[in-house]
């Protein structure tokens, strides 16, 4: 699918983090891409992040009860006809359908995009007014929901005391849509919003996007860089003067002191290299997607000679840093450096999310080795089903 009545300039220069847009009307054709008993279904399985959110008119000041999954099938027949949403994280990761609506917003850079959650609502149900810290498109499938938007929230807006929930103690709308199927809410990182299901069979499916907090990189650069220091790496003065006064800190010796640690932490070249393993590591990284068996040799010159398409595992993230000679590509928090055909195959597989297996890379022993280290990964399989 595409979308249409959508100008992806106009967007990014007036909308991008900046104020919400409902995008009306915004595909080519929509149809859901997913069943809400399939949704169920994965909510009971081991290892998919779920959650239950229920409305109780028990306690007037803290109506939202949250259960995590995952859950027995019996759960759902137990909840009432009203009230009740339910949530599964990174559904793209096992329905294909569902990853291919990633594909129209790939003008946002691969490392960015997070996950596809799901939820399915029944009437008066969600999650209560809120705001994220990151951008997400919530894109409305079958159902109706009622959508409000208001002012900008931080770390200091007054929130409901809640032992699982962040809810706004205190949220004004500004604004108002009810969304239909195939429309698109766009709202920025910090935007209180709060949607609730008109009706039943509501099915939202909301693009989310990673955005790294300054602690979070300053902790994990510094972790990976303490585990390469040696203890006899340490402050030395050779030179060293009496002072007038045994109590200062002279300055020199500060200087000496700061640069100790400034200048590992300025290393870009290191840092660059540090980041595309981080922001590639998997979301769940404890899953293994791995083959049963290796891809051996022949059987991808196999492949490579019968032209079968190449998919990227969709939960695998892929990305590359360019230089002059060469190309960094980073897989599920794996580097691989390419040159030449390697090169460009790189290039060419983090762009699109299938390809078809041009003549020229089963000509490059590079190109051949790559993938055969990315399949054994399980980051990329072969069409159909790898299959002979």
């Amino acid at each position: 699918m595409n979308l249409t009545n959508f100008d992806i300039d106009t967007f990014l220069r007036d909308y991008w983090q900046q104020k919400p847009l409902l995008i009306k009307n915004s595909w080519d054709g929509w149809s859901d891409p997913l069943e809400p008993d399939d949704l169920a279904g994965l909510a009971c399985e081991q290892g998919v992040e779920s959650r239950l959110i229920t409305q109780t008119g028990d306690n007037p000041d803290l109506p939202w009860v949250l259960e995590h999954g995952p859950f027995a099938e019996s759960r759902f027949s137990k909840l009432d006809h009203k009230r009740w949403t339910l949530l599964v994280q990174a559904v793209d990761h096992y329905v294909p359908e569902i990853a291919a609506l990633i594909e129209p917003f790939r003008f946002i850079p691969n490392w960015r995009i997070d996950d596809v959650m799901v939820s399915y609502a029944a009437d008066g149900g969600g999650v209560g007014p809120h705001f994220d810290q990151y951008d997400v498109f919530l894109i409305q499938g079958s159902g109706r929901r009622r959508w409000q938007v208001g002012g900008h929230c931080d770390e200091n807006s007054e929130l409901l005391f809640h032992n699982d929930l962040r809810l706004l103690a205190d949220f004004d709308a500004t604004a108002e849509w009810i969304c239909e199927p195939g429309d698109i809410l766009y709202v920025p990182p910090g935007i209180a919003h709060n949607g609730v299901a008109v009706g039943d069979d509501c099915m939202t499916y909301s693009i989310g996007f990673r955005a790294p907090a300054r602690s979070e990189l300053i902790g994990y650069w510094a972790d990976d860089l303490l585990a390469d220091m040696q203890d006899d790496d340490r402050y030395c003065d050779p030179k060293l003067k009496v002072l007038n006064n045994p109590g200062e800190i002279p300055a020199d010796a500060l200087d000496q002191l700061h640069a100790m640690i400034t200048e590992k932490l300025n290393d870009r070249d290191a840092f660059a290299m540090w980041f595309g393993q981080y922001s590639s590591t998997p979301k769940y990284p404890d899953v293994d997607w791995q083959p049963d068996e290796p891809l051996q040799m022949l059987q991808l010159q196999k492949y490579l000679a019968r032209g079968l398409q190449l998919y990227r595992n969709p939960a695998s993230r892929f990305s590359f840093i360019r230089e002059p000679s060469q190309i960094h590509l980073f897989v599920d928090g794996k580097q691989f450096n390419c040159t030449g055909e390697s090169a460009i195959f790189a290039e060419t597989l983090c762009a699109q999310s299938a390809m078809h297996m041009e003549q020229k890379w089963a000509r490059s022993d590079k190109v051949q080795t790559l993938i055969s280290e990315l399949y054994g990964l399980g980051s990329i399989s072969f069409a159909p089903l790898d299959q002979d």
